[in-house]
């Protein structure tokens, strides 16, 4: 099985930074309007990128405040969708708060917190034609957290 993996690198403190992903409101701020559930098996989130691919399922494995969130999928989609090779995979993020190293964009030591978010995506068939896209798309949708949290609000 074939993992997507992303070091996102967040001039903000991790409290923005999970906030912003541990939430239907959190994500709807950076990323697509979700909804939330609560289901016999847990809280789920969910986001309808469009008819074609259906809506995405995220059900909520594990949170630790800001620390870790952890979705698996528990959706299925059209042969012909991106997401069609999701179902069963697991989606984590986990953060470390860390002092600037200085330098980085031009601040001082210690000047803004950092926020280190690792970013797997697990459980991929190694032939899934859609595993490269899926890579470049999760680094562009990362972009925009990071675009978000960088923001002064």
């Amino acid at each position: 099985m074939a993992t997507i993996y992303h070091q996102v690198w967040i001039e903000a403190p991790v409290a923005k930074v999970y906030a912003a992903i541990a939430t239907a409101e959190g994500l709807g701020k950076w990323w697509a309007p979700h909804t939330t559930t609560v289901t016999d098996d847990g809280l789920v989130l969910a986001h309808d990128p469009g008819e074609r691919h259906g809506e995405v399922k995220l059900k909520v494995i594990d949170l630790i405040e800001n620390e870790r969130i952890e979705w698996e999928v528990i959706s299925s989609h059209p042969e012909q969708s991106p997401a069609s090779g999701w179902m069963g995979t697991r989606i984590l993020f986990e953060l470390d708060e860390r002092e600037n190293p200085g330098g980085w964009l031009g601040m001082e030591d210690g000047e803004r917190k950092l926020t280190v978010l690792e970013f797997r995506h697990s459980g991929w068939a190694e032939d899934s034609p859609f595993l490269g896209f899926c890579n470049f798309a999760w680094g562009a949708v990362l972009g925009m957290l990071k675009e978000w949290a960088e923001k002064e609000e």
